[in-house]
């Protein structure tokens, strides 16, 4: 399936809201058609661990009367939602993509997912994750093209939504989790400011994040905050700011081109469309700053040059722990991946940890020391298109490099990946990153980009 942005059409619930509203469809019609397309590409995408139909069915019924009684909920109310298979769900196992968690059944909701019900949200099922949410693939596939990976670990999130099957999937980011296979798939993502969506459960890493994927900036943004309404943030942390309804798009002044470790390994192809999206930009009134033009952004990206290795570090230190209760209690359970974390956190030190965190922090106030010099910085959100199985299996990032992807995660700052861009005909997205609780200020910049950059010549 060939992908160009200005001719994709996403699944997009914002659409049908309206829809709803006028009484020309009902929400149990538009989960039957999403169902469909469940059954006509799941055989191939693989996006998907359990699908709850019955349930959905009833939720969706529930939806209908409330419509007709001109009594939503919320604006998300009847929306299909897929979960990560990380996050608890009710009504479904959680298993994380790993076999020493296979028939978990909790039997109880995450708080973001309690939020989406509350919401009249419909928790459809669950989507693949990497091992653990690490980096050993699942079977998902990428939506445009079976031979290529989706990405990870929200790899099912990022293909069921790319595929149509539904609007909106919830993810998870730990290193590049969210951008990444937004980039692969042409999904709308928000990661957001660090503790800006309640992780529930979720809250062993000092640097993971939910994230939300859809195949549009409005649904995106609306899921957001019908979340962040009813559950808020992690503990001690404010939440994501803004009103519940999209921002609208809005023009920045100044943007600051983020090169990352990933630069390098950058193809032509891409770094040609990400250069002439930069152009069009700059046509349209965007000072474009680089590198060599503030001191204070090159210290910045001296800073996150090592960004990749300084977060596995982190990340095997606080997860040693629970890898070492598995590897007693499930032996022969971890992947080729999760092995390699587990040794390497054996061989992190209390100095080592502190070290990364120091340095961690220095990164953090370099970007903070950013704000008076530009609106946002601007960055591939991978490096290039998906790559091909055969290919990515043979390097340390089988489901796709996170060079990218990871410097929001490393800076705990709010980061949007947008579909702006095609490369030899699949989707290839752009990151757009602000201050921590700039979420609101990025995605609106991020829908004027894709504005601007819509009929945009493609490489």
């Amino acid at each position: 399936m060939t992908y160009h942005p200005d001719t994709y059409e996403p699944l997009s619930f914002s659409a049908a809201r309206a829809r709803f509203l006028s009484g020309e469809q009902r929400p149990s019609e538009f989960l039957e058609a999403c169902l469909a397309t469940i059954a006509e590409r799941e055989p191939e995408v693989k996006a998907w661990v359990v699908l709850n139909p019955e349930a959905a069915r009833a939720a969706a019924r529930e939806s209908d009367r409330r419509y007709q009684a001109g009594e939503p909920l919320s604006q998300i109310d009847g929306m299909p939602v897929g979960i990560k298979d990380l996050i608890e769900t009710k009504d479904m196992p959680t298993q994380m993509g790993s076999p020493a968690y296979e028939g978990s059944f909790p039997k109880r909701d995450s708080a973001l997912v309690r939020a989406l019900r509350d919401a009249g949200a419909i928790i459809l099922g669950k989507t693949v994750t990497t091992a653990l949410g690490f980096l050993d693939p699942g079977p998902t596939t990428n939506a445009f093209d079976p031979q290529r990976t989706p990405g990870g670990s929200s790899s099912g999130s990022g293909a069921a939504v790319g595929a149509k099957m539904v609007p909106v999937a919830i993810g998870s980011q730990l290193v590049g989790s969210v951008l990444r296979p937004a980039s692969f798939n042409a999904n709308w993502a928000l990661k957001p400011t660090f503790g800006g969506i309640n992780r529930g459960e979720r809250l062993g890493y000092s640097q993971s994040h939910v994230g939300i994927h859809a195949g549009c900036a409005e649904d995106m943004w609306a899921t957001t905050m019908e979340i962040v309404t009813r559950v808020g943030g992690d503990p001690g942390h404010p939440g994501v700011y803004g009103e519940l309804t999209a921002p609208p798009p809005q023009r920045p002044k100044r943007l600051a081109v983020l090169e990352t470790e990933g630069w390098p390994r950058l193809d032509s192809a891409s770094r040609e469309a990400f250069e002439s999206l930069l152009e069009r930009l700059q046509t349209a009134g965007v000072q474009i700053i680089r590198r060599a033009d503030l001191s204070l952004l090159d210290l910045l990206e001296q800073s996150i040059a090592t960004a990749t290795a300084n977060m596995l570090r982190l990340i095997s230190w606080e997860q040693r722990w629970s890898l070492e209760n598995l590897v007693e209690q499930h032996p022969g359970t971890l992947g080729p991946s999760l092995i390699r974390q587990l040794e390497s956190g054996r061989n992190v030190t209390l100095e080592t940890f502190r070290e990364d965190l120091a340095l961690r922090d220095l990164a953090r106030q370099r970007m903070e020391a950013l704000a008076p010099y530009c609106d946002a910085l601007i960055s591939p959100a991978s490096c290039g298109p998906a790559p091909r199985f055969d290919v990515a299996k043979q390097t340390a990032f089988p489901t796709g490099d996170v060079s990218f992807s990871c410097v929001s995660s490393y800076l705990g700052t709010p980061a949007v990946a947008a579909p702006l861009l095609a490369v030899e005909g699949m989707p290839f997205g752009v990151q757009i990153m602000g201050q921590a609780h700039e979420d609101e200020r990025v995605t609106a910049y991020a829908r004027w980009m894709a504005e601007a950059a819509r009929h945009a010549d493609q490489v």
